[in-house]
């Protein structure tokens, strides 16, 4: 007679036998499914279909291969986010769901996608529509109908659209900032005089103004396109600019070209305005700034006199930088106030006109005007 405690146990082993029968043959199909899935995977890859769409069959047949999903990123160079669904694209539409031409696939980022591209988005300064736009197809599948949906993008990252600014690759930041430093040295060993009104600082600069700056941006009806007239873009006029450093207003002067000759005429007419005050002149290493002419009409002018009684000093800014001069915000806001009126100007002359009333009659007050110290005028 068999035991209770026997029959117990033989119907243990008669169901533990059963469950690993069972798991066996799971495991048996399941290694089937993905041994097709990878010949399938396989053999599309083999057909060299569309570069994007070989990329997404050999994550899918990586990860049927058992590799991990840190390892595939590494290897393919894709985010988590597109090989999850890029699986799931293949498990829902099979090969097909790895086309381009897949109608399954979403025109939006899911959410953990949208958080990866955001991420992406964080590593550059700089970026082209063009490379959000082939990240989007290229990775997640996603093409948007309307620009906008990019642009929300660009914005939700903190990237904005913005013109950008010029600067010289052969600018040396060491010599930049060492002229920098001696030019607030020189400011402040002689901040009594400049307060007092002994001395007065110009920070000089040419402008060449021309007809084709009047283009800028109106407001104006959708469905048409605004005009302006504009005979000649490149017809254009040379103003010499002195910004007082103390009182923040731009004396102006127009000429032909910049020259020795006019660069002189330009210095005398300083001198003149400045009455009895000693000129200290900083601007930047232009030829004619340094030119044998240029010399000589300092040494006339300063003949006799000790340096610290010279009727005018010239300093020079590192080269290939003009950041260095304030007065180039100034030539800007003149040129962005015209560019308002654009519409409303007929001809050259008249812009000529807009751009010296507006020099003429703004006194400038902004951060970069004092870059080498803050001066106070005394009375």
């Amino acid at each position: 007679m068999i035991s209770q405690h026997s029959q117990t146990a033989k119907l243990t082993v008669e169901v533990s036998q059963e469950q690993s029968t069972e798991e066996m043959l799971l495991d048996a199909i399941a290694r089937s499914a993905q041994e097709e899935a990878i010949a399938k995977l396989q053999d599309f890859i083999a057909l060299r279909p569309d570069a994007r769409e070989v990329r997404k069959a050999l994550a899918v047949k990586l990860v049927y291969q058992g590799y991990l999903y840190d390892e595939i990123q590494t290897i393919l160079d894709v985010s988590r986010g597109s090989i999850t669904g890029w699986k799931q694209a293949y498990e829902e539409g099979g090969i097909d769901g790895l086309r381009l031409s897949y109608k399954g696939r979403k025109s939006y980022l899911l959410s953990a996608q949208r958080e990866e591209v955001l991420s992406w988005l964080q590593t550059k300064d700089i970026w082209e529509l063009g490379e959000l736009e082939y990240k989007l197809a290229f990775e997640y599948d996603v093409v948007y109908e309307s620009k906008q949906s990019y642009y929300d993008l660009f914005s939700e990252a903190g990237i904005s659209w913005k013109k950008t600014t010029k600067s010289n690759p052969k600018a040396n930041p060491d010599a930049v900032a060492g002229k920098k430093k001696e030019i607030e040295t020189l400011l402040a060993n002689h901040r009594v005089e400049i307060e007092t009104g002994k001395l007065r600082v110009f920070l000089i600069d040419e402008c060449h103004l021309m007809w084709g700056d009047a283009v800028g941006y109106v407001w104006g009806k959708t469905d048409q396109e605004i005009t302006v007239p504009v005979v000649n873009e490149r017809e254009k006029q040379t103003y010499y600019g002195a910004v007082d450093y103390l009182e923040g207003q731009l004396l102006l002067k127009a000429y032909d070209k910049g020259n020795s000759e006019n660069t002189i005429d330009y210095l005398r007419y300083l001198l003149n305005e400045s009455g009895e005050q000693q000129l200290l002149v900083l601007w930047d290493g232009a030829t004619y700034h340094r030119s044998k002419e240029i010399r000589g009409f300092l040494a006339e002018i300063n003949q006799g006199l000790e340096p610290e009684q010279w009727k005018i000093q010239c300093v020079r800014f590192a080269p290939n930088c003009p950041e260095q001069n304030p007065i180039e915000d100034i030539w800007l806001q003149a040129k962005t106030w015209v560019r308002r009126f654009c519409a409303l100007i007929p001809s050259f002359s008249h812009l000529k006109w807009m751009f010296e009333w507006f020099i003429r009659h703004t006194t400038f007050d902004f951060a970069t005007l004092q870059m080498y110290g803050v001066c106070s005028k005394l009375k």
